[in-house]
């Protein structure tokens, strides 16, 4: 069986639309100079910080083939490694004197080398996006693959010893949400103190602004006042979740397909802003806080657009 059976491969390639201002450019540098003294790296940060994003970035800067892994909390360490799947099976059959058939059949369990033992062999970038959303046991296995470079791998994985020697190109990057976020569970000691973990904050203003535009084709004075609306309700403390770039893309796609105007009096403007500003920050809220939600949203629409 190929590797292009096993496991998808995605090719370093440049991503369309990606904004790569001042800010990202530092994040960029200093993660690359990780990676190259042999460091793991971990991108922490809240939902809507580009995390995932940045991380595809690097890889791509990196150059080596990508191998993508999303965290899981039904993932065991066979899920990383491999595991038995199927059944191969032969038959031999022996008609040397014509007038004896003699005919042998057996059938074996097979193996396959599941994402991060293909990383591993091929010399390939890991990204384990969102790591801590799978059980810490699961990922037990990378303990080895990052401090002595040798992947564990079980007894039944016939025909091949149980190390592995990881190929010295292979890298590794993981992502990660704080861990007060539901459904994430609290990493190893161990595992985080093998990586270097750069926490990511909310994009700067000129960031966002960048977003915006490229992703809708909007002008940069109206993708302005959208990314000042949002930072404006983010900065205000009214939300249960606070709003991110991504409710600036949301907002100015839509305003695009609604062919509406970046304008305080244009009804199905101010509707939108409702709509996603208030459906991003609010998961359960009441009424009253929604109201307020609402109230400074308007607020924000009349100053800034």
């Amino acid at each position: 069986m190929s590797m292009e059976q096993i496991t998808t491969v995605l090719e370093p390639n440049s991503m369309p639309n990606f904004i790569e201002t001042q800010y990202v450019k530092d994040i960029s540098e200093r993660a690359l100079g990780y990676i190259k003294a042999g460091f793991p790296l971990h991108f922490r940060g809240i939902s809507g910080t580009g995390k995932t994003t940045l991380a595809l970035h690097v890889a791509n800067k990196i150059g080596r083939p990508v191998v993508m892994i999303h965290g899981d909390e039904e993932f065991s360490t066979s899920d990383l490694v491999g595991g038995e799947h199927g059944y191969r099976s032969r038959k031999v059959v022996d008609n040397f004197i014509h007038t004896v058939l003699k005919t042998e059949e057996d059938t074996k369990k097979m193996w396959v080398d599941n994402r991060l033992t293909v990383a591993c062999k091929y010399g390939f970038t890991l990204i384990y996006d969102e790591f801590t959303r799978s059980r810490p046991e699961a990922n037990n296995v990378l303990l080895s693959v990052l401090q002595e470079k040798m992947l564990d791998l079980p007894a039944i994985r016939e025909g091949h010893c149980n190390y592995m020697q990881v190929d010295p190109n292979f890298n590794a990057i993981f992502t990660s949400n704080p861990e007060e976020y539901a459904g994430v569970h609290r990493s190893q000691d161990a595992l985080r103190d093998r990586m270097v973990t750069l926490d990511l904050d909310y994009f700067d203003e000129e960031t966002e602004v960048n977003i915006t535009r490229a992703k809708s084709g909007l002008s940069n004075g109206d993708a302005n006042k959208i990314v000042k609306i949002v930072r404006g309700l983010r900065e205000s403390d009214v939300y249960e979740f606070a709003p991110t770039v991504r409710g600036c893309n949301m907002i100015a796609k839509t305003i695009q397909v609604r062919k509406a105007s970046v304008n305080k009096k244009d009804k199905v403007f101010r509707q939108i802003c409702f709509d996603v500003l208030a459906s991003e920050t609010s998961r359960i809220g009441s009424k009253s806080n929604q109201d307020r939600v609402i109230e400074t949203i308007s607020e924000l629409i009349d100053k800034y657009g």
